[in-house]
């Protein structure tokens, strides 16, 4: 853990969560320690579990310069932070269905049995299923995985924003993607807080939920 955690109470975590404009610039994530926020991110449920998520994490000032045109509205965040998460969706995920279902059987997780007819469901339902509804499933799932990336950063001791104010149609290609297959969904800066974020106000349950 961070030298700057806090606490680990998940209420704390929750509730105490802001969105971080500016960042201490002194202060860095080790490869190690955002390799265990971005494990802890991964634990995120995905349909069929196919994890559709992929990260870029831009940490170098070079790679900061070369994002900041293109989040122009949000370049405090990308240059003070200590690092920039850029959150993808990959929308040829089912190629990586056979190492998954394969690992879970490996690991005891899943008898080969109920892995070859869940797999060969699942392979069928993904080649009927339209583009739209793909987009829409990885879409879904990778944003299930910025949230938890964020909570996972604050039990570390660290800030976050999330970002989707920048230029969706160019982000790929400029850290050397393919743009049709890697589809963008946020950016999120991650540090330490030059100062805190700013609380705002939540609708209450009464006004956003219907019991029936």
């Amino acid at each position: 853990m961070s030298e700057f955690q806090k606490t680990n109470d998940f209420k704390e975590i929750t509730y105490g969560r802001r969105s971080v404009k500016a960042y201490d610039p002194e202060v860095k994530i080790s490869r190690e320690e955002m390799t265990d926020i971005l494990e802890g991110a991964t634990r995120a449920p995905s349909s069929v579990n196919a994890q559709p998520w992929r990260f870029v994490v831009i940490e170098s000032q070079e790679g900061k310069e070369k994002l900041a045109p293109l989040a122009r509205f949000n370049q405090t965040q990308v240059l003070t932070s200590s690092a920039v998460i850029a959150v993808f969706a990959d929308m040829n995920n089912a190629e990586y269905l056979d190492e998954i279902y394969g690992k879970m059987v490996e690991l005891g997780y899943m008898p080969q049995d109920v892995k070859d007819m869940q797999l060969k469901a699942i392979k069928n339902y993904y080649e009927q299923l339209p583009a739209a509804d793909l987009r829409d499933v990885n879409f879904i799932d990778a944003g299930l995985v910025s949230m938890q990336l964020m909570l996972v950063a604050r039990a570390h001791g660290y800030d976050t924003n999330p970002i989707g104010g920048y230029e969706k149609d160019k982000i790929a290609e400029a850290f050397g993607l393919d743009q049709e297959r890697y589809q963008p969904i946020m950016l999120i800066s991650i540090g330490k807080a030059a100062k805190e974020g700013y609380p705002s106000y939540r609708l209450p349950v009464e006004t956003v939920t219907t019991w029936n």
